[in-house]
């Protein structure tokens, strides 16, 4: 017979963590509780509150217990907790708007950047993958080369944030694909949608590979407003957060 597979105590903690089961304040089960729950020993647990220590989400009180800390305090890109998040969230309303907002507010500018500085290989990428985001929509599966319409999707995001050829903002994408990933795929829903989606995915894409800063910041603008139609985000859009900017600063030229 197959061992059972022991139980990750840490991923069951946050996901009722990011579903609200624990809401921030509140105190999680006891440690020995948790061990008659899971069937495990003190040490066990232990280390399992730990992972949530050092993702910010749990701070541990002598005599109390461990205590759910506030959203503000979690290591949202600790990619333990942004895993956790991609899987978790998708009940969370204020996770999802606040990475939509963070996505509005740097997105157009990664995409001015990308049309100033893409290389061949860049506009590969990024026309691979929306090319590949079209097979999959016409697959019964969604698939194309073993990879899901959303996975693809993502990569094309990622290919515009490699594009811009800083290191940071590259690292960045890295860091937050679980979170995009989030929304893409909450936001992909209906075929009129996604058909609307790919065509503004395609303008971004134009402008990016005929190196036109200012189309690429409005068109990246426009996916993103899309988007925030599908997940009910739309009024964001009346009073829209401030986008990126580098005052005095030329971004003609990689600094």
């Amino acid at each position: 017979m197959p061992t059972p597979s022991k139980p990750d105590i840490a991923e069951d903690l946050a996901r009722g963590i990011f579903a609200g089961d624990h809401a921030p304040g509140s105190f999680l089960p006891r440690e020995l509780d948790l061990c008659e729950t899971y069937g495990v020993s003190r040490s066990t647990v232990r280390s399992a509150l730990q992972q949530l220590v050092s993702g910010g989400m749990v701070v541990r009180i002598s005599g109390q217990g461990s205590r759910v800390r506030e959203l503000a305090d979690w290591h949202l890109l600790d990619p333990r907790v942004s895993d956790w998040m991609a899987r978790f969230a998708q009940p969370n309303a204020r996770i999802r708007r606040d990475i939509f907002a963070f996505r509005v507010a740097v997105e157009p500018f990664m995409a001015r950047l990308a049309a100033q500085h893409a290389t061949a290989a860049d506009l590969l990428a990024i026309e691979t993958a929306w090319e590949s985001m079209i097979r999959a929509l016409e697959a019964p599966d969604r698939r194309h080369e073993k990879r899901t319409h959303d996975e693809h999707d993502v990569a094309f995001h990622e290919a515009i944030f490699a594009a811009t050829h800083n290191l940071m903002w590259a690292q960045l994408s890295y860091m937050l694909k679980p979170a995009i990933g989030l929304l893409v795929e909450t936001s992909n829903h209906s075929a009129a949608e996604l058909s609307d989606s790919m065509e503004r995915h395609r303008r971004l894409m134009e402008a990016i590979r005929l190196r036109q800063p200012e189309q690429a910041e409005r068109a990246a603008l426009s996916v993103l407003e899309r988007t925030g139609l599908d997940l009910g985000f739309d009024s964001l859009f009346d009073h829209p957060p401030p986008r990126l900017r580098l005052p005095g600063v030329d971004v003609s030229e990689p600094g």
